[in-house]
């Protein structure tokens, strides 16, 4: 038996609808606040519907929770998990509830996102702040584990994912070994707006990562980063270029074989399965590309792993592991890093 400080794990996500009548619902409690136009939440509901109104990332959640429940048993680490969202239900508040009703004292959290920004680290931090708020004394204390963008077992994980990807390049009727060779991969994240990436290192991560994972499975492959999933009025800047965009840009360049990578996200949920599967793949095809897209991490059993060895790092009865030219992010998250955007 492995001893630790925590006596339950969180996985925390940012969840999605399970049905039809959940679309808009989840979409309100996504914009609350924001003055987003009922005209837009029709629209994005859409989206939704294209796929019976139910989003793929809750089904994925309580598969990495099944996942990494045999993780830790066969680790030795016999704690109790739990899976709380920001969105939809299971709310996070409510299962705050549920874990202080358990008599949960002390639980490490594991957010599905692997980068420092507002809406993918601190907006969480204080998302456990108001959960525990929520259940008042009785709630648990509850620490995050770190972003996890550079440690080994996301990077190797992603990286095989594109390596099986470039292996199935081989198959019958698709690419002779010339081909192969000048296939780019192009590396996809959720854009954010302008002022909220100045005041993180999204950017710089995003580079490092997908450098990390080039470097182990792309074979010398031209590569470079796009962006995805971007929203707001028109006039307020994101991060650029949309993966559409630069699809085009590329095309111009002569590029006829890409591979998206998805690294901004660790599992096929929505913005995978719509703005990647549907609309980057009607560009590149109207674009003339052959574009295939390799798997996000999901439940690869490095990945899984990874989750156990950010749980013992954040007991401190494992160490801190980290690849490329920086190392771990500091823990627990220093003091203002990653402020919220302007609201425009």
């Amino acid at each position: 038996m492995v001893t630790s400080p925590y006596d339950a794990v969180l996985v925390l996500s940012f969840g999605g609808p399970e049905g039809p009548g959940d679309v808009m619902p989840f979409l309100e409690n996504v914009t609350r606040g924001r003055g987003v136009p009922r005209e837009r939440l029709e629209q994005v509901a859409q989206q939704y519907q294209r796929f019976g109104g139910r989003s793929p990332i809750n089904e994925q959640n309580r598969a990495l929770v099944e996942a990494l429940r045999a993780e830790l048993d066969g680790a030795g680490i016999d704690l109790p998990l739990y899976l709380g969202n920001r969105n939809w239900r299971p709310f996070l508040a409510d299962t705050v509830q549920q874990m202080a009703d358990d008599g949960v004292r002390h639980a490490a959290a594991f957010a599905t996102s692997a980068w420092s920004s507002y809406s993918s680290c601190r907006q969480y931090l204080e998302d456990i702040a108001g959960a525990r708020a929520a259940v008042g004394d009785a709630a648990p204390a509850i620490d995050k584990l770190r972003p996890f963008y550079n440690h080994p077992g996301f990077v190797e994980a992603q990286a095989d994912r594109l390596r099986s990807t470039l292996a199935g390049l081989d198959e019958p009727a698709r690419l002779d070994e010339p081909a192969r060779r000048r296939v780019h991969l192009v590396f996809v994240a959720h854009s954010i707006p302008l002022d909220m990436a100045e005041g993180c290192d999204y950017q710089a991560q995003l580079l490092e990562a997908s450098r990390l994972v080039a470097e182990r499975a792309g074979g010398g492959r031209p590569w470079d980063v796009a962006y995805q999933s971007r929203s707001g009025p028109p006039h307020v800047p994101w991060l650029e270029p949309d993966i559409s965009a630069h699809l085009a840009a590329l095309a111009a360049k002569g590029a006829r074989h890409v591979v998206i990578v998805p690294i901004g996200f660790v599992s096929d949920h929505m913005e995978v399965r719509y703005d990647l599967d549907v609309l980057a793949a009607a560009t590149a095809q109207e674009l003339g590309i052959a574009a295939w897209r390799a798997p996000t991490v999901g439940v690869h059993p490095r990945f899984v792993a990874m989750v156990r060895e950010l749980v013992e790092e954040g007991a401190g009865s494992g160490p801190a592991l980290a690849v490329g030219r920086c190392g771990p992010r500091h823990q627990p998250c220093a003091e203002g890093c990653c402020p919220p955007p302007a609201r425009h």
